[in-house]
């Protein structure tokens, strides 16, 4: 297995990982350790190449710096990628040499679950290295972070719903949620139990067959989600789906969801601020997650008070976020942005 170190001006630290006899090929990316030891999950995709590879753990590391600072915890921004089909490539073997990876990082990066993983996945990580979390046992063991993202998204629409009509209520709004994986079946839940009215779409079959069943939702093919007609879209799959081809097609006026990076590129977030839709800076709306991983690495012992605690101030500084952007007349990404540099250097300085 070899760790080498990728050339970099944007990240503190990139390396990419190979293990012949597993056949992994995978990128760790740290991107700031202002604030503490760098935190993030480890997906595994089949991306089409190691260019696609990298800059997807690019974008990822540098996201998830700005969402552990808007969440206020002392963890920076990293990322980690193996590249491959997790339902048909993933093998104990792979997943415990990239754990002997993570492991020569010394603590200064800590992994947990993403796409393509699972708690008992990081189960294995654990058996080769201690900066692994997720972990479904253990005295300090958060397990599957999903449903604590998902309430946090749920939090964020509600938000972001009162915002643009001065109500939370979402009972016979239409939100059409791309993604039914963990976190966007989650959040499915809390729509439904809300009574907001369900479009879904998802590349499997079986997932959005339970939720017509479960949920009476209505179903759309991938790439018919941005141009349904509903109040709320939820990004809850890839990143960079919010760009120069989707976001003319959209008929909603609030997006908020939980995929990572969901803006293409920095004009994206102006552009829905163009087009009158309200954008729900991604980094803040599904920090939910990284505050339940933190509880492990942290060593939290009340854990549902410190996620309650966490959840509420997130909750307060998106309404914040959206607050400032109307006021300055500016797009709310950019505010969300500039808000969680600043609270970074507030928390560098103390």
């Amino acid at each position: 297995m070899t760790v080498t170190p990728v050339a970099t001006t944007t990240h503190e630290e990139i390396y990419r990982v190979e293990d012949k006899p597993t056949g992994l090929v995978g990128f760790i990316a740290l991107h700031s350790t202002q604030l503490g030891p760098a935190a993030g999950g480890l997906r595994m995709r089949p991306y089409a190449s190691e260019a696609e590879a990298l800059t997807d753990v690019k974008r990822l590391s540098e996201g998830m710096t700005y969402k552990n600072a808007a969440a206020g915890l002392a963890l920076g921004g990293g990322k980690a990628v193996i590249m491959g089909d997790p339902l048909t490539e993933k093998s104990p073997a792979l997943l415990r040499a990239f754990a002997r990876a993570i492991h020569s990082l010394e603590g200064r990066y800590y992994t947990a679950e993403d796409m393509g993983m699972s708690p008992a996945d990081m189960a294995i990580l654990a058996e080769e290295t201690p900066y692994v979390a997720g972990l479904a046992d253990g005295e300090f063991a958060s397990g599957d972070p999903s449903p604590i993202t998902a309430r946090g998204i749920f939090n964020a629409i509600r938000t972001s719903q009162s915002h643009r009509s001065g109500s939370k209520d979402l009972s016979g709004l239409t939100v059409s949620v791309q993604g039914l994986g963990h976190v966007g079946y989650y959040l499915c839940e809390y729509l439904h139990e809300a009574g907001a009215k369900l479009i879904v779409t998802d590349v499997n079959q079986g997932q959005i067959d339970k939720a017509i069943t479960e949920f009476n939702a209505i179903a759309v093919a991938p790439d018919e989600i941005y141009a349904v007609k509903a109040d709320i879209f939820a990004p809850c799959a890839i990143g960079g789906i919010l760009n120069a081809q989707t976001i003319p097609q959209l008929k909603v006026a609030i997006v908020c969801g939980g995929a990572n990076n969901q803006l293409a590129t920095k004009t994206d977030g102006q552009a829905l601020q163009d087009a009158g839709i309200l954008y729900a800076p991604d980094f803040v709306a599904n920090g939910g997650g990284i505050i339940n991983v933190a509880t492990e690495i942290e060593q939290i012992t009340d854990r549902k008070a410190y996620v309650a605690e966490k959840l509420k101030a997130l909750d307060v500084t998106m309404a914040n976020i959206l607050k400032q952007a109307k006021v300055e007349g500016q797009s709310p990404d950019s505010v969300a942005i500039s808000t969680v540099l600043a609270k970074m250097d507030r928390q560098n300085a103390a």
